[in-house]
């Protein structure tokens, strides 16, 4: 089927399909990400609830290890909180441009496949 598809359409086939796969990667780590968020705000939030006498501990690789600055140590949770959600937004934006990059690729497959006009340059035509 491939034989009779035009090498310009076939091109922006294989487009397509790394598109959606981009897409699909963009979505996931703004998933994970998203959920990041979440879990530091919980914790920021549990911290803030404790009482200040409470044992506070901090992940360091695989170690837990007790950190007796509590304010010290939500100050800088909350500034990873705010840099995930920096990426978050980072990712969005790219999502959207990806998704309407998508779309038109999707248009402009279609329209040739359907024997509309194709999406040809003036150049080429001229020639």
């Amino acid at each position: 089927m491939m034989d009779n598809i035009p090498p310009k359409v076939q091109n922006q086939i294989a487009q397509f399909q790394q598109l959606t796969q981009q897409i699909q990667m963009v979505t996931t780590q703004k998933i994970q990400l998203e959920a990041q968020a979440k879990e530091l705000d919980r914790t920021v939030q549990e911290l803030e609830r404790a009482s200040e006498d409470a044992a506070v501990f901090k992940n360091v690789g695989t170690l837990l290890v007790q950190n007796k600055d509590r304010n010290g140590l939500v100050t800088e949770l909350k500034e990873q909180k705010e840099t995930v959600e920096v990426r978050v937004k980072t990712l969005e934006r790219q999502d959207k441009h990806l998704r309407e990059r998508h779309q038109t690729l999707q248009q402009q497959i279609t329209q040739a496949l359907q024997g509309g006009p194709a999406q040809k340059s003036d150049e080429s035509e001229d020639n």
